[in-house]
């Protein structure tokens, strides 16, 4: 009963433009997931695309993503303009979705997906550290749970309404993506109104050059150790465009293959929030192995376990897992990066998962083209196995980091 008032208390306590940040991923979440969850069914059932170009496309789009993530969090440090550089990432996500509806090949899709992910770049590390300059230390956690919550319950929303859109108008792949591009402009308006950036004092931003090696120095040990964990979860999967193949892979119908974003992002939702005021309390690298050991158990499932129940209970287990690691690590590089650097170190920190995650996407692909989807998950699984024994011995170093700044 304590832990649940305190998580309520927490929750009313969090800064109002963090629930405008919020909205603002939750309708770019709705757009982004009607187009996602039918993406890779489109790119290999209408225009032929292979899985390992999936993959390799997947991985490609998050990795420029990662690397523009870089840059645009040096540049918010530099300008302390936090909020213009998050509201422009938006504003071009948003111009990029009528690109899909219109895309005559795969060339086309290619770009537009390249260019949204220059907008998540762009937008991802200057809010970051946005949360972090409006929140108060002690509700870190609680506030990236809250924008993580309102984030997955935009990605279940997508798939449930892409499922519904396809079934009324009877698999029309285009007109849902136009569709799409209504809740896009909605979440762009928002970032450019609702959002309040604070106030910074001029020494702050004083012109300098972020990414210099004396700069990165100053991000110190700690918060480097906590991009090596960042990595290592990150190698341990992989797209969630492999979880709506399998849908596909055991015969579900194109009208319901969305479904298995639903289920993941149904415990993804209800877990982001509660993990995160959780972690505001106790240790969180316990809490992140306890995610790695829920993705081990969401590979064996999907690898192994047959039929519908398999792929449901799989499904929700990688929920369960994302909720328990994507807020956290965001929370770790708050806890551990100086505050003049925040944006530097959040764009880092998302540069190094991003090549993770297009090694661990071309993996997938590959084993999936070559061995089957059972040969991905079991690959899943043991970089997860790996990903658990590199990071027990750091349990304690993190942990005391985390206790350091409360």
């Amino acid at each position: 009963m304590g832990d649940k008032g305190t998580a309520s208390a927490a929750w009313r306590r969090v800064p109002r433009s963090i629930w405008a940040i919020g909205f603002v991923s939750f309708f770019m979440d709705i757009s982004s997931e009607m187009i996602h969850a039918l993406l890779p069914l489109y790119m290999v059932g209408v225009l032929g695309t292979s899985t390992l170009a999936v993959g390799i496309i997947e991985g490609i789009a998050e990795a420029t993503a990662a690397i523009t993530k870089v840059f645009s969090g040096a540049l918010s440090d530099w300008l302390g303009k936090r909020k213009m550089l998050m509201a422009f990432g938006y504003g071009l996500a948003a111009l990029t979705k009528p690109i899909f509806p219109l895309a005559p090949h795969v060339g086309f899709l290619v770009t537009a997906r390249f260019v949204d992910r220059i907008g998540k770049g762009v937008r991802g590390a200057p809010r970051d550290a946005l949360i972090t300059d409006i929140t108060p230390p002690e509700l870190l956690g609680a506030a990236f749970g809250v924008r993580q919550s309102l984030d997955t319950a935009g990605a279940l929303l997508g798939p449930l309404l892409a499922i519904l859109f396809m079934a009324f108008f009877s698999d029309n792949f285009t007109l849902v993506f136009w569709i799409a591009v209504v809740p896009a402009f909605l979440s762009a308006g928002l970032a450019i109104f609702a959002v309040e950036d604070p106030k910074r004092g001029g020494d702050e931003h004083r012109v300098r050059t972020p990414l210099s090696r004396k700069e990165l120095a100053k991000l110190g040990a700690t918060y480097w150790w906590v991009v090596i964990v960042g990595s290592a979860f990150t190698l341990a999967r992989f797209s969630e465009a492999f979880l709506v193949l399998k849908a596909q892979d055991i015969g579900l119908s194109i009208a319901l293959v969305p479904s298995i974003m639903v289920a993941m992002n149904v415990a993804y939702f209800l877990s982001a929030y509660p993990v995160g005021a959780l972690s505001d309390k106790m240790n969180r690298l316990s809490l992140l192995i306890t995610g790695l050991f829920l993705l081990l158990a969401a590979d064996l499932l999907l690898a192994f376990a047959p039929g519908l129940a398999g792929l449901l209970i799989g499904a929700t287990l990688w929920g369960l897992h994302m909720g328990f690691t994507q807020g956290l690590l965001a929370t770790l590089v708050a806890d551990t990066a100086p505050p003049t650097l925040r944006g530097t170190a959040f764009g880092m920190f998302n540069l190094v998962t991003g090549v993770a995650l297009l090694i661990a996407s071309v993996i997938a692909g590959a084993l999936w083209d070559s061995i089957g989807p059972t040969g991905t998950f079991i690959g899943g699984a043991i970089f997860t196995l790996l990903t658990l024994l590199g990071l027990l011995p750091l349990r304690h170093r993190i942990g005391m980091t985390h206790k350091n700044t409360r």
